[in-house]
């Protein structure tokens, strides 16, 4: 890519855009738009056509996605699955018609059934039942995948398909009911540690940053302690979901982005195929090929921001997946790997929600 091309990144706020965002502009890349939700709203297929004929860009990265963890995925189903198709059908059917030379399109490694072989091959795909809880989100993001492998096929187009494993960091979304795991756990075992230490002025602070349910750190103490425990955080203790049990393997959002940039520069989609009869599975893992377990996970983010509680696990709450670990020898086979381990980008992490 020439560092003065036009390059769209739908979803440029958030964890996934942003980050890339900086990668390209560390990289010395000059030209790059983005647009908020109020801005363009992505669900509109006449305002994204707009939006294409104003700016028509010649590269595109799709990391816009309506995302969360298992409760919300499982409660929201609809949505998970309308919001992301409707997305992907605007953003890619808009990057055809401009005659976008590259495209980008992030999915997750949700796509790969519940019971795959560990670690998870790109071939896996489809192979067998996906996980219940987040099958909406998953089947959304195989059919951008193959949106992306048909234009390529019919059309001749250059659109690559990633698929990134469990990413947390900077921007990150720390909702207590609908952000992902580890966001999640490190907010509720922080505001944990504050209760059990006493210290009412982080919990202010921490909730007028990022208020729950209407509740901000102007509200009552006991209507902060009612909301708090809602949640599982006490003063004694800190309940998460699950067992603890289940494997995650984790990926700094930066590295991603570095991946993702990697792969612009370097990858195009004739590189992928590896069979001119059927071409398939042609997405590219990004990740580590390492995993923690959720209870190992716990007890470092515990460590991590100081809290010396108990930790409880719901066993009534769903696990998901049990493991979702990632085959990452094609992506090394294109020249990355990563370098920020789990125990580094938790207290890199935690710094930053503390900014």
């Amino acid at each position: 890519m020439d560092k003065n091309a036009k390059i769209y990144i739908a979803g440029h706020r958030g964890l996934v855009g942003s980050a890339i965002r900086k990668n390209l502009i560390e990289k010395g890349f000059t030209h790059i738009v983005g647009r908020t939700h109020r801005e363009l709203d992505l669900l509109d297929g006449e305002v994204v056509r707009r939006f294409f004929d104003a700016e028509n860009p010649e590269y595109v990265i799709l990391a816009a996605a309506h995302v969360g963890g298992i409760m919300a995925n499982n409660t929201y189903r609809a949505d998970f699955i309308y919001q992301n198709l409707q997305i992907q059908q605007n953003v890619i059917g808009e990057s055809f018609r401009h005659n976008v030379r590259k495209l980008l399109f992030l999915g997750s490694t949700c796509i790969y059934p519940r019971d795959a072989a560990q670690p998870m091959r790109e071939d896996s795909l489809l192979a067998s039942p996906l996980e219940y809880t987040n099958e909406p989100y998953a089947i959304a993001k195989i059919a951008g995948l193959k949106m992306c492998e048909s234009f390529n096929i019919q059309y001749g187009t250059n659109y690559i398909a990633v698929m990134p494993t469990n990413l947390y960091g900077p921007n990150d979304n720390f909702d207590l009911e609908k952000s992902h795991v580890l966001p999640a756990m490190l907010r509720k075992i922080y505001l944990a540690k504050c209760l059990h230490t006493n210290d009412w002025q982080s919990i202010r602070n921490d909730l007028d940053k990022r208020p729950v349910e209407s509740v901000s750190g102007k509200s009552a103490e006991d209507e902060i302690r009612l909301l708090l425990a809602k949640y599982g955080i006490k003063a004694s203790a800190v309940t998460l979901w699950g067992t603890g049990k289940p494997m995650r393997e984790f990926l700094w959002s930066e590295e991603m982005a570095d991946a993702c940039v990697h792969i612009m520069q370097n990858v195009d989609f004739k590189d992928l195929i590896s069979d001119e009869r059927e071409i398939r599975n042609c997405h590219i893992n990004i990740g580590t090929g390492k995993e923690i377990s959720i209870k190992d996970l716990a007890y470092t983010i515990a460590k991590t921001v100081g809290y010396q509680g108990e930790i409880w696990f719901d066993a009534s709450k769903p696990d998901g997946t049990m493991r979702k670990l990632t085959d990452v020898s094609k992506l090394h086979a294109l020249g990355w790997h990563h370098n920020i381990e789990i125990d580094e980008g938790i207290r890199k992490i935690f710094e930053w929600y503390l900014m």
